[in-house]
């Protein structure tokens, strides 16, 4: 079908394609990103505040409970209090317990508002890619798409499940730990704080090196994925011209990619916390060595000692846990800049305001000096002009690149004209409301493709509200019948990945039903017959002339035999109309038709 744009083409994939690679920058707007993830968010904004509450209530237990160690030292262990030792210490336990429950609380909340929120993306992206242009999927690998609704995705739910809420509970810890220290001992507060210093110098350091590795190993991830599903997807096409070497050269160059990238990013992330704790160790020791002094020169209690060395590793603690949340947060402010650049990505075209609805179409073509390239600065087809009556059967036929393929992908409006116009009983196309448009009209392409589910449904597909009995006599007009009834369950039977149960000629032929059970007034068949046998492709011309008959048909051939009986056959070469005619006249006129056919036939 696409055989004007690329009659030479390196396949998605391979080395050198360079189709809907993402570019390995870090993200270019961090808050953007976090803006458009709070927007989601905000959408269940009471789950986000019991959430936010059992948070509170989890870092007040714990840093409360580490400040009656004061107390408990001083005005029981101390002087001797049991009594009062026991109530202190149910009080502690209290605390904790109470700590410990919400925290669960929060954990259990946090993972139902983050996979509300992945339903709420992944729907959104879904059903921003039933409306995006044909262009964009053909500039993007199939692989590197699903790449972002799998690990870009998971990316960002692993991110809300765990990391989120982490950071947000170290910070509010690391902030009343902070305060309860100077509280305690604003000297010692500065000892810890110039080791905290040299850690988080350390930390920015390492962080600046692995954000970059990290965007690059999902991108190099993505590329890889994108490899694989195309060459599972092609293995046919492998096999038959014995590329499997090739094929494996081409992955192995991807995949050492994928493991340099990812052993730089894996290697960052993975000594940032034994450097962390190491520096930990040594700020305890370095804080109880100064403490002891203080406590001897300078009367600390020893209660407010053993609770300073409490906050003193607590302090640390939630540094190195943001820390080790950085690169899992890095790699989802990734994945979900990636997503947002498919949910922006611009859609087709709006209809204009006055755009109208067709009613009761008679199917009345016009091509009227029509221009239009893919890309700007490259014209495919050339002052194309051309019409069809009512009913009419116009053919198209020439060279492969010749713009046979583009002419019928502009009727559905795939792609908009850069001049000229295009009119169905005298409207601009332009001016119809695309759904009435390609609703009027019925496709059927030389790539089949099959849905999951049964023979019926997908024969369904093509009118929804369609009877069990319109989709048996389409298929009958189809001559798909007499091959279904012979399946283990007849119209029942469920096809499996893309009909590859069926034989090629099988899945076109209800492909072709699939045309027919939608009763358009306009048809398109290119290269319908091409990928049949002979024998199945005369079976089913006959249906193929019912199908049309009464209908505006445009037809691209393969075999011109069967395009004989077409009321007018247009000649393509380099996107320009060279004749047009009957048969029989283009016969006589003995040009580039005649040679055409003469190739055939001869």
């Amino acid at each position: 079908m696409n055989e004007d744009r690329n009659s030479l083409s390196i396949p998605r994939g391979l080395p050198g394609h360079r189709g809907g690679m993402i570019s390995t920058e870090r993200p270019k707007n961090t808050w953007q990103v976090i803006t458009r993830i709070s927007t989601y968010l905000g959408k269940q904004k009471l789950l986000l505040l019991l959430v936010i509450f059992f948070l509170l209530i989890n870092t007040t237990a714990t840093v409360v409970g580490a400040y009656l160690l004061r107390p408990i030292i001083n005005n029981y262990i101390i002087p001797g209090n049991i009594t009062g030792l026991v109530k202190m210490t149910l009080l502690l336990i209290t605390f904790y317990i109470t700590g410990a429950v919400s925290a669960f609380l929060q954990n259990r909340l946090m993972i139902t508002v983050a996979q509300k929120m992945v339903k709420a993306i992944r729907a959104d992206m879904f059903s921003k890619m039933q409306f995006l242009p044909v262009k964009f999927y053909d500039s993007h690998s199939h692989g590197e798409l699903m790449s972002r609704f799998t690990n870009d995705l998971d990316n960002v739910s692993g991110a809300l499940n765990d990391s989120v809420t982490q950071v947000f509970t170290s910070t509010i810890t690391l902030t009343g730990t902070f305060i309860l220290m100077f509280y305690i001992s604003p000297l010692l507060s500065v000892v810890t704080i110039t080791i905290v210093s040299v850690m988080l110098w350390l930390a920015s350091r390492i962080i600046k090196k692995s954000e970059v590795f990290f965007t690059g190993q999902q991108v190099a991830l993505g590329v890889a994925n994108g490899y694989i599903e195309e060459m599972i997807t092609g293995q046919k096409v492998v096999k038959v011209f014995s590329h499997e070497e090739e094929t494996i050269a081409g992955f192995e160059k991807l995949n050492d990619d994928l493991r340099g990238k990812s052993t730089k990013a894996q290697f960052y992330s993975g000594i940032m916390m034994p450097i962390m704790q190491n520096l930990n160790t040594i700020n305890f020791a370095l804080t109880a060595t100064a403490g002891g002094i203080i406590a001897i020169t300078r009367g600390l209690d020893i209660g407010g000692l053993a609770a300073f060395l409490q906050y003193s590793r607590q302090f640390a603690r939630p540094i190195n846990e943001i820390s080790s949340q950085y690169n899992t947060l890095q790699a989802a402010m990734a994945g979900a800049e990636r997503i947002f650049q498919i949910i922006d990505e611009l859609p087709e075209t709006a209809d204009k305001k006055n755009a109208t609805a067709l009613s009761n179409v008679k199917g009345e073509v016009v091509f009227d000096h029509v221009i239009f390239g893919y890309n700007e600065g490259q014209v495919v087809l050339k002052d194309i002009s051309l019409q069809a009556s009512p009913g009419q059967k116009i053919a198209f036929v020439g060279s492969t690149g010749a713009g046979k393929s583009t002419i019928v992908n502009l009727l559905p409006r795939f792609y908009d004209i850069q001049s000229g116009a295009i009119m169905i009983d005298g409207t601009d196309i332009r001016n119809i409301q695309r759904n009435s448009l390609r609703r009027s009209l019925a496709m059927v392409l030389q790539d089949t493709h099959l849905f999951n589910g049964t023979v019926m449904e997908n024969i369904r597909y093509g009118r929804l509200d369609a009877t069990d009995e319109e989709v048996i006599a389409a298929a009958v007009l189809a001559s798909a019948d007499s091959f279904i009834k012979r399946l283990p369950k007849g119209y029942l039977t469920v096809l499996e990945g893309d009909g590859n149960n069926l034989s090629q000629g099988q899945r076109q032929l209800l492909n072709i039903a699939r045309a027919a059970v939608a009763n358009p007034p306009i048809l398109i068949l290119d290269e319908a017959t091409s990928s049949v046998d002979t024998r199945t492709e005369i079976n089913i011309q006959t249906g193929i002339d019912k199908l049309m008959k009464g209908r505006t048909s445009f037809v691209i051939a393969h075999r011109l035999s069967t395009i004989r009986n077409a009321d007018e056959i247009i000649v393509l070469e380099h996107g320009e109309i060279i004749e047009r005619g009957r048969h029989q006249i283009l016969l006589q006129q003995k040009g580039r038709y005649f040679e055409l056919y003469q190739s055939q036939f001869d």
